[in-house]
C-alpha cells in the first residue's frame, strides 16, 4: 500500500492522492413524534451553522407554556457552537413551566456541553425512555 492510501472499511481503500475532497459532514435529519403529550426530537447527523437552522425550528416549543420536550441527540456525532446556542434558546424558550431533555447524548458532544457548562442547565439521560421518565 502507498503512502497516498487510506485503507477503509474491511479492506477496501480510498485513495486520496487523486482528488481533494473530504469526507463531508453528515447530513441533519430531524424529525418530530409525540409520546404522551411529550414532543420527542430525533435529531441524526451533524449540527453546525449550516444546520442548527433544522434544529432551531424543530426544539421551539408550539406553545412555550408548559411545553416538554425531549431532543434524542444518540445520532449526533457532531455538534459546535451554532448547536450549542440552539440547546440555549429551546431551554429559555421552555421556561418557566415546561423543560427541555436531552437524551443519548454522545461523548463529543457531552464534553462540549460540560466545558460551556450547560450540563446543569439542561438534563441529560441515557435514553428516550429514561428522559421521558425524568
Amino acid at each position: 500500500m502507498g503512502k497516498d492510501r487510506v485503507s477503509v472499511d474491511e479492506g477496501r481503500v480510498a485513495d486520496t492522492a487523486d482528488t481533494n475532497e473530504q469526507a463531508g459532514p453528515e447530513p441533519l435529519s430531524v424529525t418530530r413524534t409525540d409520546a404522551d403529550g411529550v414532543t420527542v426530537v430525533t435529531v441524526t447527523g451533524e449540527v453546525d451553522h449550516h444546520t442548527s437552522g433544522a434544529l432551531r425550528r424543530a426544539l421551539a416549543p408550539a406553545d412555550p407554556d408548559g411545553a416538554r420536550t425531549v431532543a434524542d441527540l444518540s445520532g449526533v456525532p457532531f455538534m459546535d457552537s451554532s448547536g450549542i446556542n440552539v440547546l440555549i434558546a429551546a431551554h429559555q424558550a421552555h421556561a418557566p413551566g415546561g423543560w427541555l431533555r436531552l437524551a443519548g447524548v454522545r461523548r463529543p458532544v457531552l464534553r462540549t456541553l460540560e466545558i460551556v457548562g450547560l450540563t446543569p442547565l439542561l438534563a441529560c439521560y441515557p435514553s428516550v425512555e429514561d428522559a421521558l421518565r425524568g
